[in-house]
């Protein structure tokens, strides 16, 4: 799987050029009191080696809150693949409206990344966790990093600050996981909208991965007993370790991947009987 993603071969300026001239949407991820937020944004301006972008939310939803010198990872999909890179805060300035000549917002300066990671299309299609597998998956509400970083050591004293579910499907920017509704999803309090952190084990003896996470959405199963939690995997490009996290995530969905068509060939590859 490393030749989905491609660093090699990636002129920066010139696709960060062309995605300011066709106004391609951006997310912006960034830590904020030591919890992951992501943020809409559209790439603005390149020049002197700096990156413009503004933020394209609505004045009801939540301020960036972020500062001069802060790393941020930035994201955003464009033909053949989704693009992620990692950057700076040099500065934030205001920013006005050449239409109505007012002030909207702000502008954040970032610098120009040292690079460009490429990831392709095709990994963030979601797959299915094969049937042999029974992966399953501790969630619970994120907190500051030292409380969080406790948590994880001793997980079993902390139990009941967690959730436990089964991971149906994943991609490299997703995953559904189905946890019971009466009991795990309704005790923890899930609900849209709300930043998470998930720890699972992906194949048998493997050393548990661990993501953050926000809920897109929680939809009740066909026959109602559990709730199916749709995850949006956040922060992974904000780094280089990260990305080395991300290029896991990508292997993973290609495992899955394989695993899932070699049971469908041998399925197909069994001799059928006729009959008597």
């Amino acid at each position: 799987m490393n030749e989905a993603m491609t660093p090699r071969g990636v002129d920066s300026e010139k696709i960060l050029q062309t995605v300011i001239d066709v106004k391609v949407p951006a997310i912006m991820s960034y830590l904020s009191r030591d919890k992951w937020h992501v943020a809409k944004v559209l790439l603005t301006n390149l020049a002197d080696d700096r990156l413009s972008v503004e933020s394209t939310a609505s004045r009801k939803q939540r301020p960036i809150n972020i500062q001069v010198n802060q790393p941020v990872g930035i994201s955003f999909k464009y033909e053949y693949g989704k693009f992620v890179f990692d950057t700076t805060v040099v500065a934030l300035e205001p920013s006005v409206d050449p239409e109505t000549n007012r002030e909207r917002g702000g502008t954040i300066v970032l610098a120009l990344p040292d690079k460009i990671d490429v990831v392709q299309r095709r990994s963030y299609f979601r797959v299915n966790v094969p049937e042999s597998l029974k992966v399953k998956v501790l969630l619970w509400h994120r907190s500051g990093k030292r409380e969080e970083a406790k948590q994880m050591k001793d997980t079993a004293n902390n139990i009941h600050n967690c959730c436990q579910g089964r991971l149906t499907d994943i991609s490299a920017g997703g995953a559904q996981v189905i946890v019971s509704q009466q009991n795990d999803a309704g005790k923890a309090g899930f609900k849209k909208g709300q930043f998470i952190s998930m720890r699972f084990t992906p194949l048998p003896y493997e050393i548990p991965l661990v993501l953050s996470a926000q809920i897109r959405n929680v939809l009740p199963t066909a026959d109602g007993k559990n709730a199916s939690l749709g995850l949006q995997i956040v922060g992974l490009e904000a780094s280089s370790e990260g990305r080395q996290v991300l290029t896991r995530l990508i292997g993973i969905v290609e495992k899955y991947y394989q695993i899932n068509q070699t049971g469908v060939k041998k399925q197909f590859a069994q001799p059928v009987q006729n009959p008597k």
